[in-house]
C-alpha cells in the first residue's frame, strides 16, 4: 500500500501544538517528511527552551502517524530550526526517494534531547574528567587517524579513555577500530558505547549503515551530537577525545560553545593551503576560550620503505613554524608511511598493531605532550581562580 501524505497530515492535525493551541500541521511545524515503503519519518519544529519538555508531543505525533493507512513504522524528531510564535504554515517537504536511515535513528529517539545549554554554561558530562577536541580546518589531513591513535596511546598509558566520533556526515571510527553491529540502548534508555582495544566508542557510523548518506539539517545534527555526548553510558573516564568534524562551521562552533572542552589539538598537513584552514580552527577555539594544547603536522614527509629516505611530498615544517609563530606547542610530526594506512584500514591502528614500533612511539610522544600541556593549563586556570 502506498502511503498518502495527505492522509498523514490529516492524522497529524489531531496533535496540538506546543502551547496546546492549534495543531502542528496548521502551525507549520511539520517538515522533512520522508517515505520509503511502509516507513515514515518527519520533523517537528519546537521552541528551543521547550525541547526538553515536549517528548509527549513527539510521542503523540508518532502515534498519530502510525494510525495512517499503510504506515508500519514512524520516526519523529524534535528540532529547533525556527520559532513557533508568529510562524505561518509552511508546505511540507516530501522526499519519497530518500533513505529512511536519514531520519534520527531509533536508539536516539527514546529520549527527547535536553534543552540547549545556556551560552557560557558548558554543563559538564557526568563521569568524564576532561574532554579534548581534535580538529582540523579542512578534511583529508588525517585528523581521525590522529585522533584514534592519540586516544589509544593515552589508554596504553593507563588512562580511562573514550572517543566520540563527532563527524556526523563522514564517521570513521567503526572502520578505524574494526567495529561492527549497531549501537544499543540500556534499560535506562542511555546509549551503550562500543568498546575497542580498551576505548569506549560512540559514532554515527555504528547507528546508520556505512554507505548511507546522512542528509540532515543543522538542528538535527546538533540534536544528534548532544545525544551522542550526553545520553551515553560512558562510565568513569579520565579523558574523552572528540574527533571533530572538519572545518569551522555551525556544528564545530556550537560544540565548542556548549561542551566543556579542556583543550583542543589542531591537525594539519605542511602545505600552505592546509595551514590557512588550520589557522581558522585555531581562531575559532580561541574565540570561545578553549586552550590550544598544540599542533600536529600529519603526513609531514614520505618515509621510503626501501631506502629509509625522507621526501617532503607536501612540504615540511609548516605546522612547526606556525606553532612557533602563534606561541602554541608543536606536538610532533607524523610521517606518511604505508603501515599507518594499512593498519587503519584494517581496523587495528598502528599504536595497537605495533606498539613498540617507531610510528607508535611518535603518537605516544604526541599524546604525552598533549597531556602535559593539559596539566599545565589546568594549573594555570587554578592559579587564575
Amino acid at each position: 500500500m502506498t502511503i498518502a501524505i495527505a492522509q498523514i497530515l490529516d492524522q497529524l492535525k489531531r496533535v496540538k501544538g506546543p502551547e496546546l493551541t492549534g495543531n502542528i500541521v496548521d502551525l507549520g511545524l511539520v517538515s522533512q517528511i520522508v517515505v520509503e515503503g511502509d516507513e515514515l519519518s518527519f520533523s517537528i519544529s519546537v521552541p528551543p527552551q521547550l525541547i526538553g519538555q515536549l517528548e509527549p508531543l513527539r510521542a503523540a505525533a508518532e502515534r498519530a502517524a502510525l494510525a495512517s493507512p499503510g504506515v508500519a513504522r514512524a520516526q519523529v524528531t524534535l528540532t529547533t530550526d525556527r520559532p513557533v510564535a508568529d510562524s505561518a504554515p509552511q508546505p511540507v517537504r516530501s522526499a519519497p526517494t530518500a533513505s529512511q536511515a536519514d531520519a534520527l535513528p531509533p536508539p536516539m529517539q527514546k529520549r527527547a534531547a535536553p534543552a540547549a545549554p545556556v551560552p557560557g554554561a558548558k554543563a559538564p558530562v557526568p563521569g568524564i574528567d576532561a574532554i579534548i577536541a581534535v580538529a582540523s580546518g579542512k578534511g583529508g589531513v588525517g585528523k581521525s587517524t590522529t585522533s584514534v591513535n592519540i586516544a589509544l596511546a593515552l589508554q596504553a598509558s593507563g588512562l580511562r579513555v573514550g572517543i566520540l566520533d563527532a563527524d556526523i556526515y563522514g564517521p570513521s571510527m567503526p572502520r578505524l577500530l574494526g567495529l561492527s553491529g549497531r549501537t544499543q540502548s540500556g534499560d535506562d534508555r542511555m546509549l551503550i558505547p562500543h568498546e575497542a582495544y580498551g576505548l569506549k566508542v560512540m559514532s554515527m557510523g555504528s547507528i546508520v549503515d556505512e554507505e548511507t548518506a546522512t542528509a540532515w539539517r543543522g538542528p538535527m545534527v546538533m540534536q544528534a551530537l548532544t545525544q551522542m555526548l550526553r545520553q551515553v553510558a560512558w562510565g568513569e573516564l579520565d579523558v574523552l577525545i572528540v574527533d571533530m568534524p572538519p572545518g569551522t562551521g555551525d556544528a564545530q562552533l556550537t560544540l565548542s560553545q556548549n561542551v566543556p572542552l579542556a583543550g583542543a589539538v589542531i591537525v594539519s598537513t605542511p602545505q600552505d593551503l592546509a595551514l590557512i584552514d588550520a589557522r581558522k580552527g585555531l581562531k575559532m577555539f580561541r574565540k570561545v576560550d578553549v586552550p590550544i594544547l598544540g599542533i600536529v603536522e600529519n603526513m609531514s614527509y614520505f618515509l621510503c620503505p626501501d631506502c629509509g629516505g625522507q621526501q617532503a611530498v607536501f612540504g615540511h615544517g609548516g605546522a612547526r613554524s606556525e606553532a612557533e609563530r602563534i606561541g602554541v606547542p608543536f606536538l610532533g610530526e607524523v610521517p606518511l608511511v604505508m603501515a599507518i594506512r594499512e593498519t587503519s584500514d584494517g581496523g587495528k591502528p598502528i599504536v595497537v598493531a605495533d606498539p613498540d614500533g617507531e610510528q607508535a612511539r611518535i603518537y605516544q610522544s604526541i599524546a604525552q605532550g598533549m597531556w602535559t600541556r593539559l596539566s599545565e593549563e589546568r594549573m594555570l586556570a587554578g592559579g587564575r581562580g
